[in-house]
């Protein structure tokens, strides 16, 4: 008789424990044909195998736990003392546990004999180490195949994030793993030869077309996206290069979600970067086998490494597999020589402009943009460990806040709100109040003196004067905070003001017949604080100030700049002088010190469309955002005659255009939170913290589920990774600072608004970013809210887990 030891209330509590189904019996081994480290190895003589829920929706865990006959329990426990249970967690001596992935390849094997074998990878081991479970022999063949069934299911519900009854048959075959070699045995005789390559483990590789099935439900890709028929290029039928940019030797990794880090798949590939037709281009990885190829575009999160001579990018395979790889190479100037080539793709696709056309100096200016921010004052380890010390004396309480839930009485209008969820923010100057768009509602909420928000009223059917229901696109609160500019998703040339007093829109402003509302800003910094009447707007090729006292149309045409060409803008902010910073999709920058005139500063386009912008109070500081990254430059002139001047006021000399800061994550980050979320990164508009008289300390965005605050001390110091991380259930819509603070931060979620304590932010650690979900023993999580806090073993990334085979 055996008894399994009940460890998991310590990790997960009663409620987290919930198996979906279990095999009672069978001996776990692990298996390493390949390896010189020996064959195989017994981890469990006996033990049971279940398949096990999580705290997060839609993760399930692959738990072996084992057996102990009776008696050799309480006898092993006398032995190790009181604190045996502890011990146990912490090398996972009792049981093994596996965030159920398709990444392990999870099959099964019936053997002659009568033996069933279940299999997976050892992703934290070496080429083609495997798991294997040999279930007891009383255990029946079709119990082994509900399980099978059972954890296809799983691994469906990880990869889609929805239900498994969505789930056909075909949908669920991608998780069967034909072209898998068989398993080898366990614990044989002699250990076969160790004369298998990469090549035939194929490891991590990307599906061949022959093999490939379709990962994408139907269903799941609308009609209008589906692509025109044509050649369909991958690593084994590369497109044609009309021009190589550069062509490099290197090692290849790919992310290893389980143990979280760079495994080494290939340790001499050559990655080629071409040009392959009118502005399209190409990467194809080839060493021991054509490994990867895919077209450079930004959208593949690219991010450079430069203290572990690292190039890191994410990619889906044809087969609807997303991974995250990285390509290390043997010392800067080649690191160097192929980020070159990398811009110079994702740049000319951007632009459609040749790289060679444009002057020495911008080329230098978006080169520097993705150089290593390591600066010269670059703070001493003293002094990083009294700022830790400062930080974790601070107060941790996390969440502060009230759901959003508009409680109608009408079933009809339930129903619609549920359809329905918070898209917008604006956070009050004046007044402490904030209020967040809900589809045609805005909810109201009143910040509380223990920093807490309040649900104070909701304003239900916004409509036009005319009595038109309109669901709000962009929203500013103005004049004291009394009235919020609202424009609607219908007409861009029209802007609305609502007396938030009255809960009713008043006015309806046609700003020009001809000339749309792309976006608009207060006239000042803090503009909303005052009686102010004027604001600003961008068009796509002019800047305008907007005067709503006007009679007719409300653009004031002495106070327009507009330009020949299409610009394209998309975003601006103002400082507290009222000095203006504009940018646009194509990435640049203008700055001006007024309306009207030329741009004192035209910052080159890095080529990525900045969504967002914010300027510090002095004007110091100016941030862009993109999809990938945020764009920190300092408009400050530090030598030559307008030295001690701002761009604003005085342009910049070729020679002494300012060197932009890239704020990205780092590379490991990077993957573990594209595997966690299936998703390339997309930042929310970065703001500052701000308030009158207040420093600019902090940068808040977000992305996916994940709120990022980044500290601008040590952003400017230069330190690695200087940024804390949160994470919710649900997607981050809207995010901002409370004003004249930046210890709390206000988040709107779907269906939620909170005020959080900055503090209760992490430091970005493999635990801290899946959150909840256990992936391994000896680890605990909590559940006591909806956002995953740290675990108690934080998980340092090193050099070796970037790269196990340096050059």
């Amino acid at each position: 008789m055996f008894v399994l030891r009940n460890v998991g209330k310590l990790i997960f509590g009663s409620g987290a424990q919930e198996s979906l189904i279990e095999l009672p019996q069978g001996q776990l081994y692990l298996v390493r044909p390949l390896s010189p480290k020996g064959y195989s190895e017994l981890i469990f003589k006996d033990a049971a195998i279940r398949i096990r829920r999580t705290n997060q929706d839609f993760h399930y865990q692959l738990v072996v736990q084992r057996a102990f006959e009776e008696g050799e329990e309480e006898l092993l426990a006398e032995e190790e003392g009181d604190d045996a249970e502890i011990d146990a967690l912490a090398n996972e001596r009792d049981e093994k546990t596996f965030l159920l992935d398709e990444a392990l390849h999870f099959r099964v094997e019936a053997r002659d004999g009568g033996d069933s074998v279940i299999a997976w990878r050892d992703l934290s081991g070496d080429t083609g180490d495997v798991y294997e479970f040999v279930c007891d022999r009383a255990v029946a063949p079709n119990q082994v195949q509900l399980f099978l069934r059972a954890a296809q299911e799983c691994q469906y519900e990880r990869k889609y994030r929805k239900p498994n009854t969505t789930a056909s048959e075909e949908d669920l075959q991608q998780f069967e793993f034909h072209e898998e070699l068989p398993i080898p045995p366990a614990s044989p005789l002699n250990s076969p030869s160790l004369t298998r390559s990469i090549d035939s483990t194929e490891f991590m590789a990307p599906t061949t077309p022959s093999k490939q099935r379709t990962a994408t439900p139907p269903a799941a890709v609308p009609e209008q996206e589906k692509k025109p028929a044509g050649p369909v290029y991958d690593a084994n039928n590369p497109p044609k290069p009309k021009e190589i940019y550069a062509s490099i030797a290197a090692e290849l990794h790919v992310y290893d979600p389980q143990p979280g880090h760079f495994a080494i798949v290939d340790d001499s590939v050559v990655a080629t970067v071409s040009e392959v037709g009118k502005w399209e281009y190409w990467l194809q990885i080839e060493g021991q086998k054509p490994w990867l190829g895919t077209p450079v575009v930004s959208d593949f999160s690219p991010v450079f490494d430069f203290q572990f001579l690292s190039f890191v990018f994410n990619h889906f395979s044809p087969d609807g597999t997303a991974r995250s790889w990285l390509l290390r190479f043997k010392d800067q100037p080649t690191l160097e020589k192929f980020q070159e080539a990398i811009m110079q793709a994702i740049w000319e696709r951007l632009n459609e402009t040749k790289w060679a056309k444009i002057q020495e100096k911008e080329r230098e200016y978006v080169l520097d943009s993705m150089g290593d921010l390591t600066m010269e004052d670059a703070p001493t380890t003293e002094e990083e460990e009294e700022e830790e010390e400062e930080e974790e004396e601070a107060d941790e309480e996390g969440i502060r806040s009230d759901a959003y839930d508009s409680d109608e009485d009408e079933e009809e209008e339930q129903d619609k709100d549920d359809r329905e969820m918070n898209s917008q923010l604006a956070v009050g100057y004046k007044h402490d109040r904030s209020f967040v768009v809900r589809g045609s509602k805005i909810g109201v909420f009143s910040h509380t003196g223990d920093n807490r928000l309040k649900f104070a009223t909701n304003i239900s059917k916004v409509m036009t004067p005319k009595g038109k229901l309109m669901n709000p696109k962009k929203v500013m609160l103005h004049g004291e905070d009394r009235d919020l500019i609202i424009q609607n998703n219908v007409d861009a040339n029209k802007l609305y003001r609502m007396d938030i007093e009255y809960g009713k829109v008043v006015d309806e402003w046609n700003v020009h017949d001809d000339i749309p509302v792309i976006n608009f800003a207060p006239e000042n910094k803090f503009a909303q604080m005052t009686s102010e009447q004027t604001f600003l707007g961008v068009s796509n090729n002019a800047l305008f100030r907007v005067d709503p006292r006007l009679a007719g149309n409300k653009l004031v045409d002495s106070d327009m700049k507009q330009y020949a060409s299409k610009n394209d803008f998309s975003s601006l902010a103002t400082t507290e002088k009222g000095y203006i910073a504009v940018a646009s999709n194509k990435g640049d920058i203008r700055l001006f010190d007024r309306l009207g005139i030329r741009a004192k500063t035209q910052l080159p386009a890095l080529g990525d469309p900045i969504t967002g912008m914010d300027v510090s109070a002095d004007g110091r500081w100016i941030l862009g955002t993109t999809q990938n990254y945020i764009l920190l430059v300092d408009a400050m002139q530090k030598d030559g005659k307008n030295e001690g001047k701002l761009g604003f006021e005085k342009g910049f000399s070729a020679d002494t255009k300012p060197r932009p800061r890239r704020l990205a994550l780092t590379a490991e980050h990077v993957a573990q939170f594209y595997h966690e979320t299936g998703k390339p990164l997309s930042f929310t508009p970065a703001k500052f913290n701000t308030g009158e008289g207040a420093e600019e300390t902090s940068i808040i965005t977000a992305t996916g589920p994940y709120i990022i605050e980044w500290n601008l001390k040590r952003v400017l110091r230069g330190m690695k990774a200087p940024y804390k991380i949160k994470r919710y259930e649900d997607e981050v819509k809207a995010d901002d600072f409370k004003f004249g603070s930046d210890k709390n931060v206000i988040v709107a979620l779907p269906n939620e608004v909170n005020m959080v304590a900055k503090q209760s932010f992490r430091k970005p650690t493999r635990e801290s970013i899946i959150g909840n979900v256990r992936v391994s023993g000896g680890h605990r999580s909590s559940s006591a809210n909806k956002i995953g806090t740290p675990l108690s073993s934080r998980y340092k990334l090193g050099r070796d887990d970037i790269v196990n085979s340096p050059y």
